[in-house]
């Protein structure tokens, strides 16, 4: 006769089983590779003691390959939900400990229903990826528990933040749920994805590479751009999750969390009226603006390593979040090439989704000109970024620094596609295209006026010798021409810069327009989605 005492004691023995996963010596093995266990991370993630877990003691079904008798509680996912700085989020982990945290059809359905709970309660999913990939024993169901998550995934995206933690292996079919996730962190030296592996690689193409290479957190962060931020350990991850959700909202109805603020909103930074330098090919370091202007100096930058030119990231003016977009003239000059644009699109409609406003900070001499950019579609991916700006419908705020050329500057966050407030420093240079070659375009016959009568009295010239002629009258051409159209005042004279501010005033300009945007409401068309230049 089965008794109370008897059904509390089976309780009790399948939570032990649950807690254990895949046992002690296996959790060691995890320590040893420099990681944490499934449970360790969800307690480092969440707020201490905040943690409700669920479907603790779902088990597979499966059958074949003896499987009948490798049932644990779990089965290889701990999912639940929890609180970060008192706000809800749900969250799922991987235990590699389990079947090496492969996907079956149990725990797939375990993640489904968790991410349906997420869409109904309008709360954030945060997934901890250590796993294998698909479970090979249950063959097409598995792969099916994968395409119940891309559903979720796909559906949820703008509706709740998703955030992917790679804390160990991510391959094969697997790594399409992060992919589609608004942000992807990685753990150096020991986390990786790829759709196929080395070994696979290696017979097909006969590539011969080690998985840090082909698919690390270095190569996912500085190269393929898949991963937006690289840790040194599970710790640091972990604590990047949590600063990185004290930006957004919980879903897109919300607004982001407001913070107090000490940093005074008139603070005036002289450092920065001399911050841009008087050559205007000379470089200076965007980031150190931003850090000037910010609360409290804090910027929380996002994809960091990759497509440099492009600064992306988040802080606060005034304790409200903001999304940030800036040309970084220190690298590459700031001009816009493929991954610059498709980093910065991603960005920009992220912050749109979740209501986080946009500030710009241009000085862009255009875009990246040569053979390789043409073939690999820069019309296309610009697009991308001039979309993503138009589309977005937040408060939207540009401050151009220095340089605003040609197509780069309507790009941009200009006014032409509805930024609501258009500031410009004394050192903007807002034209076509820059001096040195506009002088060419505009002076041309001038030019060959000075060279032709140059050879009629000392005859034939060399290339060295044309430039040494046309050397002070070029000089004296481009200053003609910044003196009337490279400067913000022409732009100013017909609306296209709200106003020409001493860059001083930059911080309590922009927390002032910050807060007559609050109330901004704006719509796009009716429709069922546009076409973004994918």
């Amino acid at each position: 006769m089965i008794t109370p005492e008897h059904l509390v004691e089976e309780l009790e023995r399948r939570n032990r089983l649950a807690e254990e996963g895949g046992g002690e010596e296996r959790r060691e093995r995890q320590h040893k590779e420099g990681k944490l266990s499934a449970r360790e991370r969800i307690e480092l993630l969440l707020d201490e003691g905040t943690f409700e877990e669920t479907d603790r003691l779902v088990m597979h079904r499966s059958t074949d390959f003896g499987m009948q008798e490798k049932r644990v509680p779990g089965d290889g996912f701990v999912t639940g939900y929890g609180r970060i700085d008192g706000r809800v989020v749900f969250v799922f982990a991987q235990d590699f400990t389990v079947f090496g945290g492969s996907l079956s059809e149990a725990n797939a359905a375990k993640i489904v229903k968790l991410m349906d709970m997420a869409m109904r309660v309008g709360a954030p999913v945060i997934g901890l990826n250590d796993s294998g990939g698909a479970r090979i024993q249950e063959g097409v169901v598995s792969l099916a528990g994968y395409s119940d998550i891309f559903l979720r995934n796909t559906l949820s995206s703008g509706v709740i933040p998703q955030i992917s933690a790679i804390l160990g292996p991510c391959a094969g079919g697997a790594v399409y749920s992060p992919a589609i996730t608004d942000f992807t962190l990685m753990v150096d030296k020991t986390s990786y994805m790829f759709v196929t592996g080395p070994d696979v690689i290696k017979t097909v193409t006969h590539e011969d590479v080690t998985k840090e290479k082909l698919g690390g957190a270095s190569t996912h962060n500085e190269i393929s751009g898949v991963a937006h931020f690289m840790a040194h350990d599970d710790r640091e991850c972990l604590a990047m999750v949590r600063e990185l959700f004290s930006f957004m909202p919980s879903n897109n109805l919300d607004d982001p969390p407001r913070r107090p603020c000490t940093d005074p909103v008139d603070r005036a930074d002289r450092e920065l009226d001399t911050l841009v330098p008087a050559d205007s090919t000379k470089p200076y370091d965007m980031k150190e603006v931003i850090h000037r202007l910010v609360d409290d100096r804090y910027f929380f930058e996002v994809h960091e390593h990759f497509a440099a030119n492009l600064v992306v990231g988040f802080a606060r003016l005034n304790g409200r979040p903001v999304g940030i977009v800036a040309n970084q003239p220190a690298v590459l000059a700031g001009v816009l090439d493929i991954n610059a644009s498709v980093k910065g699109a991603r960005f920009v409609r992220f912050c749109d989704a979740f209501n986080i406003p946009l500030l710009t900070l241009e000085d862009v001499p255009g875009f990246l000109p040569g053979v390789d950019q043409e073939y690999g579609g820069i019309i296309r991916h610009g697009a991308k970024l001039l979309y993503a700006f138009a589309e977005a419908t937040v408060p939207k705020m540009t401050v151009i620094t220095r340089k605003a050329y040609g197509g780069a500057y309507c790009v941009m966050s200009s006014k032409h596609i509805r930024t609501d407030v258009n500031l410009a420093w004394p050192t903007a240079e807002i034209a076509v295209m820059g001096p040195e070659g506009a002088v060419n375009v505009v002076y041309g016959r001038e030019f060959q006026k000075v060279l032709k009568e140059a050879a009629e009295r000392e005859g034939p010239l060399s290339e060295e010798r044309k430039a040494e002629v046309l050397k002070e009258i070029r000089a004296e051409k481009v200053d003609e021409f910044r003196e009337q159209f490279a400067n913000p005042y022409v732009a100013a004279e017909r609306g296209y810069v709200d106003a020409v501010i001493y860059p001083r005033e930059t911080r309590r300009r922009l927390i002032t327009a910050l807060e007559m945007l609050d109330g901004k409401r704006e719509k796009n068309p009716p429709k069922k989605h546009g076409n973004i230049p994918l």
